[in-house]
This record gives C-alpha cells, structure tokens and sequence, in this order.
C-alpha cells in the first residue's frame, strides 16, 4: 500500500522511526529519575547554603511561603563542601542535557495523542505531562544560561529557577511514581509489549536502540569533559564551555579565578586608598573606625580555603591571611560568642554588595577579614584592601571591598 505524502503529528502515521519504544523511553526515563533527583536535592543545598532566613540580603526569593522551609544553619564543615554540593548541581545538570532530550524526543507522539483527554483522570496526567516539559525545558535553560552568564530572561535568576524547580520537580515526582511499575517491566522484558510510542510503519533503521543510547551517553561524556575541569586548576583548560574554564586567570599569588572585577563593581583607586578607606565595625559596645594598618597591628591568621560560586565553578584552596571575624567582634563588646554579622562593600550597585554570615560562620576560627591571599597584598580584583572568606560559604558571601561589619543577631 502507498503511503500517504503527508500526515499531520497527530496521525500515528506520522511518527516513523523505529527507535521509539517502551524500552528506550525506559533506559532514558531511570536515567533521569537519579540524575534529576540528585539536581533537586544540591539545589535545595545551594539554597540552604545562603542562609536564607537570616536576613532578606541573602535571599532573592521573595514571597516563597512554605517552600522556603530551611531545615539546619548551613555548615562550615568540611570546608569544601559547596564547592562539592554546587560542582555537582551544575555539572551533572550540563551532563544530563543529551539524555533530557533523547527521553523528550522519544515521547513526543504522546503530546500529539487525540483525544487530548479520555477521561477526567487522563487529562490530569496530560497537564501534568505538559508541566513536566515545560518545567524541565525551563530550569535547564535558566541554569545553563546562569552558567554561560547570560542574564538574558526577566527578572532575577534566583527566584526564576527556584519556582521553577518547584513545580517541575513535583510534575516529575508525580510523573515517576505513575511511570516507574511500568518502566521497570519494560526494562525487565525480553520482548517489547505494543505501545503508542512504536511507529505503526517505521522506517528502516539505521542504528540500533543500544546504538543510539550510547550517542546519547557520548554526548553527556563530552559535556562532562568540557564543564567539569571548571573546578580543578589542573583541568581547567578542558573546561571550553564554562566562562570559568580555559581561560589563563593570570600568574603570580593572585593568578586565580574571579566573579566580578573592581573595574565591574566600580571600586576605583581612590576608593581603596590608604587616605581613603575604613572599616566600620559596629557592635554591642559601640564602633571603631580601622585603617589597614591599623588592622595589620591586630593578630593575623591564616586559612587555607576555595572559592566556590553558584556559577558552579571553584578554585583550589588559596592560603589567606587576614584578621579574625571573632575577633572583630570581640573589639566591639561580643567576647562570648560572636553573633551574626551584616557585611557591606564599597561597591555600590548590584546584587550581593551586602551579605549576612550567621553566628557559626563568625566563629569558626577559618573565617578571616582577609588581607592577604597567597602571601602577597590582595589584588583588587580579589577585594583589596580587605575581604571576606569563609569556609563552605557561596563565593557571592564571600564579599570583596568590604567597608562595614555590624555584628548582632539578625533573626
């Protein structure tokens, strides 16, 4: 019989390769359920890691209600523990792009099935289809864009990609506890059971089902090896599709990498001028007003700690020398345990210039005013005349140019 010279999506007809079947949807769909599982639990970390209820400067989420739950104060042990939480969040999200479309791809007939909805409970499975799509097409392009720094979407990433995630991950929990039993069985078959997914008359094949699987893991391999080297010094000239990878940072104790330089935030020489600059430290027993030199008379520690960033990028662990954030509490009448610190940069403009560190943060004896990084003056491009570092904190926390402190509890 002839076959017809066109056919709408919506004619079985239509939808020819041999490819399509329970079993690769099934091999594609298991994939997903661990990889986007572990997405959804490093994002929740990420978000856990600003401190979020400790003050509204940490947290651009406004208005997030309940889903803002925050289980524990965020730990500054191990000290490479975001590095690890948000590395993984970022590199396996790029690494799952090839299997996240082969398994769209592989179910496409489905959103062109007529009737659109049999029953009451078949229409709730297609909305829930369409905001499993749409959720998951929206969070990797935001994530991938936030990675590349392209902030072309509208309005703040943060609150974009945290509902996102949100209503994509509960259209897709709903999605595997319906799907799983059957998957499961089709993985366990020798033979394929008939299925909407199967080209009534396919055309020839050309590459077998295993075949095609491995292209899709060959290309997760290839975006594993150009993003994950944005995290090893070693390997970071692998990392060709990170803003953060391939390219020279530069030599010498501040040769590392850097989010956002003074000339970006405006800090100009003046600024950061012997003449010019103070720290404000405010406390219970009142302000004092520091030079840098004044400062260097204090007793200075150092600290062997990374940088890590929401971008997913880190640096190996930079040797920093500086002051003690408890001891400048102690100088402002918190001898005891230290409380929370508002922090505030001379840059004056754009997301992040103040920061809020909580109680534990400000007392482990690794969190420094930093005056030095690798035994030389702090470049300005790295915060001179002094920043903040702490261990396991978001890069964004760690603020640079730092004009103010002001200890007390902030909840």
């Amino acid at each position: 019989m002839r076959r017809p010279r066109f056919s709408s999506p919506f004619s079985p007809s239509f939808w020819r390769s041999p490819l399509r079947g329970p079993w690769f949807t099934s091999v594609l769909g298991i994939v997903l359920l661990g990889g986007i599982t572990v997405l959804f639990v490093t994002g929740l970390l990420s978000y856990a890691a600003y401190n979020p209820d400790l003050s509204p400067v940490n947290d651009k989420t406004p208005d997030k209600g309940v889903l803002g739950f925050y289980l524990f104060s965020w730990p500054t042990d191990p000290h490479w523990l975001y590095r690890l939480t948000q590395g993984t969040h970022v590199t396996l999200g790029i690494t799952l792009i090839p299997v996240l479309l082969a398994k769209l791809w592989s179910v496409v007939p489905r959103l062109f099935t007529l009737p659109p909805a049999r029953s009451l409970a078949h229409a709730l499975e297609r909305i829930s289809l369409l905001l499993l799509v749409g959720g998951g097409l929206f969070e990797f392009v935001t994530g991938v864009l936030n990675v590349q720094l392209d902030y072309v979407f509208p309005g703040s990433f943060y609150p974009l990609h945290f509902y996102g995630a949100w209503v994509f991950f509960a259209a897709f929990l709903a999605h595997a506890v319906l799907k799983l039993p059957t998957a499961w069985r089709n993985l366990r078959q020798l033979h394929e059971e008939p299925s909407e997914l199967v080209a009534p008359d396919p055309d020839p094949p050309t590459v077998s089902r295993r075949g095609a699987l491995g292209l899709v893991g060959g290309g997760s391999l290839l975006l594993l090896a150009t993003t994950a080297g944005q995290d090893f010094d070693g390997l970071r000239w692998s990392a060709v599709l990170a803003p953060h990878g391939g390219v020279d940072p530069g030599s010498g104790p501040g040769g590392f990498q850097i989010n956002k330089t003074a000339a970006y935030a405006g800090i100009t020489a003046a600024d950061r001028s012997e003449d010019a600059w103070r720290l404000v430290v405010t406390g219970r027993s009142g302000t004092v007003r520091l030079s840098r030199a004044e400062l260097l008379r204090l007793p200075l520690h150092s600290s062997a700690l990374p940088i890590a960033c929401v971008e997913g990028w880190s640096t190996s662990d930079q040797w920093w020398r500086g002051v003690r954030l408890r001891d400048l509490a102690a100088l402002v009448g918190h001898d005891g345990d230290p409380p929370d610190v508002f922090v505030e940069s001379l840059q004056r403009h754009g997301a992040f210039r103040r920061a809020a560190l909580r109680a534990n943060q400000v007392a482990d004896p690794r969190s420094l005013l930093a005056l030095f990084v690798n035994g030389e003056d702090l470049t300005p491009d790295h915060g001179h005349p002094a920043r903040i570092i702490v261990p396991a904190a978001p890069g964004v926390l760690n603020t640079k140019w730092v004009a103010a402190l002001s200890f007390g509890d902030l909840r």
